[in-house]
């Protein structure tokens, strides 16, 4: 389980997170969605102690985040294009997180050969750096290695942006899959409402920091988020 309490993160006069309480059962598919500035990733951040909250902590599988690093080996994630190291190939990025997270090179070798047809022979053996790469494929090589060593919590912020439709499909599938055996905790934000409400069970809405709507996902759950955020416009 993931609990976050009484979390907040302030920038000089700007609160830009505020959550009294949230908790993420082990197994869920948990789904953030929120305009531009609304907290979604300054939350994933904090989750992965990228930044220090002004208040509060998280506690994730039983480890306060912030004073611990024993919840690494169970947490992968890909936020953005940053996570990736621009000098190496693809391959040599697998390796490198295959090696950090105790996998042999035919382990990952393994993995990668259920992602032949989302690369598309545009990423293994290219010899191309992984800076060379389109947006797309970096996403495709970021999305594709926070799966690398079984984790237990997998944290993907915007995984469908700049992604082709048939890699889309592909990516909701495989998501659904992981949630399906109730193992993997795996967290997605997305703009995309119609993206998240296939792929999550339970959908949480930020809105300036805080939590507004906390939905179980519905066939409704679609419509209903597309009112609140019309409403927003007014």
């Amino acid at each position: 389980m993931i609990v976050a309490e009484q979390l907040t993160k302030v920038y000089g006069t700007q609160k830009v997170l505020d959550i009294g309480h949230l908790e993420i059962p082990e197994g869920q598919s948990f789904g953030l969605v929120g305009n531009n500035g609304a907290g979604k990733t300054t939350l994933f951040s904090l989750l992965l102690d990228l930044i220090e909250p002004s208040s509060g902590h998280i506690v994730n599988q039983g480890v306060e985040v912030r004073t611990s690093e024993a919840w690494k080996p169970f947490t992968s994630a890909f936020i953005d294009e940053t996570f990736l190291i621009g000098y190496l190939t693809p391959e040599e990025y697998f390796y490198f997180i295959g090696e950090l997270r105790g996998q042999s090179r035919a382990d990952v070798d393994a993995l990668l050969s259920h992602f032949e047809d989302m690369f598309n022979g545009e990423i293994l053996q290219q010899k191309k750096y992984l800076r060379d790469l389109s947006k797309g494929n970096q996403k495709k090589v970021g999305i594709v290695a926070a799966f690398i060593g079984n984790p237990r919590v997998v944290i993907l912020d915007e995984p469908f942006a700049n992604l082709d439709p048939t890699t889309q499909i592909r990516l909701k599938k495989i998501l659904r899959e992981m949630a399906a055996n109730q193992e993997v905790t795996v967290l997605v934000s997305s703009h995309d409402l119609i993206h998240v409400t296939e792929v999550c069970e339970r959908i949480v809405v930020l809105s300036k920091g805080q939590v507004v709507r906390d939905i179980s996902t519905s066939p409704e759950t679609l419509k209903e988020l597309e009112q609140f955020f019309d409403s927003q416009a007014v």
